[in-house]
């Protein structure tokens, strides 16, 4: 049975990203970056909503053979691009996913049947990146395995928060720690 995981970064004061969704208000540094690269590594399927899908989609490809790019970004392309993708959309439409053909796209109405059935097949894990209204959903229904959310020196005051709308999930503690050389406090949990 593979793990379905949901990896992002998020403020202190809880936000997914900032004021007017701006990701890059995030507090971003270097580890993240090896450590979405460690996450890519131990998955073969990447499942996003429609929006984080065109925001890599428009971002990622041309990373891979940019030399004025650090190494650690172009894995991050080189893994994005190769791993199928699954959409959670029902506005998505096949001739919007070039460069990345490597992608299914799932309505909102069958995502949790999909999920599920996507967990029961042999592989390795399923990775969420960004995605909050899909996760959310998924979370709530029991479907997340883990969640790894590493939180990052930041007040925004304001922004999306990471999870609203549904009903508690208790979470249990897997583990806990300063990402190395950063200020990013990785916090991994399970639903209980």
């Amino acid at each position: 049975m593979r793990k379905l995981i949901v990896t992002n970064i998020i403020s202190v004061d809880g936000y997914y990203s900032g004021p007017g969704d701006n990701v890059m208000a995030m507090p971003f540094d270097p580890a993240f970056d090896h450590y979405v690269v460690e996450r890519l590594r131990a998955a073969d399927t990447l499942l996003l909503g429609r929006k984080s899908f065109d925001g890599f989609k428009d971002y990622w490809p041309p990373v891979a053979d940019d030399p004025n790019r650090p190494e650690v970004e172009r894995e991050i392309s080189r893994l994005n691009g190769a791993m199928p993708k699954v959409v959670i959309s029902d506005t998505l439409t096949r001739d919007r996913t070039a460069p990345w053909t490597n992608t299914t796209i799932v309505g909102r109405a069958d995502a949790h049947e999909h999920v599920a059935a996507l967990k029961r097949e042999q592989g390795k894990d399923i990775l969420v990146f960004g995605s909050h209204i899909v996760w959310n959903g998924l979370l709530a229904a029991g479907l997340v395995d883990e969640l790894h959310l590493m939180v990052g020196p930041s007040l925004l005051g304001a922004g999306i928060p990471m999870f609203e709308g549904h009903p508690e999930v208790p979470l249990r503690l897997l583990d806990a720690r300063v990402l190395a050389g950063s200020q990013l406090v990785l916090s991994r949990y399970a639903p209980r």
